[in-house]
């Protein structure tokens, strides 16, 4: 079923969220938990002048299991007319954000979201359907501190057998852009490469347009041995997805460099995985387009207890 323009403009410029407040004031125990994870060791996240890592943003806005109260009819109404005319599936595209005031440890969080696009009919490799953007406007103590933009695909799957076998073979693509460009040369040259700041030889992963230590702009790469060890991972038995076949380990690694890298752990059997355990660098050919960096167990590596998820 085609919907006509009309019957999804009328949804532009209508509010998808109001009044919206953070289940938790800005904390140092959540910035910290965020640059453990992402590896940020920037001073200006520390102690008695720390502000939150800008793309935090979001996080201050999320609900949790429970949700948030205040969601208007509006958007649901929308993905019910989306659904009702075919285009059930859904996957995120992408998001952007705007920061306009740092946000600091005690900022109480308010947000309010409206329907800001809903594209025309769009023909993509997926499927036909149309993109839907949301704007959220978030507010630190009444303050506007930033925006963020996210983008779905409500779409309609392609039909034909011969797409959705290509598509159950297919690996998603890789985001390739001006600031990770380098790294996927490598991987198509069968190397590992890391960013070096060249203003305080600070190692980092992945791929950012400036230091994360001392904000220098300038770096260089340097190649990694491809030795490792598990750090954290966990075993996905949950959605299926084509392309892949649950269970199966995702890790996050440890590089001999220090830096960490999310890829497949493989060579053994996921619930042999543990954490610990040593791993090796080595390219999957993932079909004919692409190749990817994983991680091969290296028999009779240490191991430690794990969990699995």
């Amino acid at each position: 079923m085609t919907l006509c323009r009309d019957e999804l403009k009328v949804f532009e410029g209508r509010v998808a969220a109001a009044g919206g407040e953070g289940k938790d004031p800005v904390n140092e125990a959540m910035i910290r938990h965020w640059c453990e994870a992402m590896g940020d060791t920037s001073p200006a996240y520390r102690g008695p002048e720390a502000i939150a890592p800008p793309t935090m943003l979001q996080v201050w806005t999320m609900g949790g299991l429970s949700g948030h109260e205040g969601r208007a009819r509006a958007y649901d109404e929308l993905l019910a007319l989306l659904d009702g005319a075919g285009y059930t599936s859904v996957v995120a595209t992408d998001c952007e954000q705007e920061y306009l005031r740092p946000l600091r440890p005690g900022d109480t969080i308010t947000f309010d979201a409206v329907i800001e696009s809903v594209s025309a009919l769009k023909k993509t490799k997926l499927g036909s359907g149309h993109f839907v953007t949301t704007r959220m406007d978030v507010r630190a103590g009444g303050e506007l501190a930033g925006t963020h933009r996210f983008r779905i695909l409500k779409y309609a799957p392609a039909n034909g057998e011969p797409t959705v076998r290509r598509q159950q073979k297919a690996r998603p693509r890789p985001v390739v852009n001006r600031d990770n460009a380098g790294f996927w040369d490598g991987v198509a040259e069968h190397r590992l490469l890391i960013q070096r700041c060249t203003a305080c030889d600070m190692l980092r992963f992945p791929w950012l347009p400036g230091c994360n230590a001392c904000g220098g702009q300038e770096w260089d790469t340097v190649e990694a041995s491809g030795e490792g060890t598990v750090y954290s991972y966990v075993v996905m038995h949950h959605p299926p997805f084509p392309a892949f076949d649950p269970p199966y380990a995702v890790g996050l690694v440890e590089l001999a460099e220090g830096v960490r890298i999310i890829s497949n752990v493989v060579g053994v059997p996921c619930d042999r995985v543990r954490i610990g355990m040593a791993v090796r660098l080595e390219f999957l050919r993932a079909d004919e387009e692409l190749e990817l960096p994983v991680f091969r167990a290296v028999e009779g590596g240490a191991a430690d207890s794990g969990s699995e998820a």
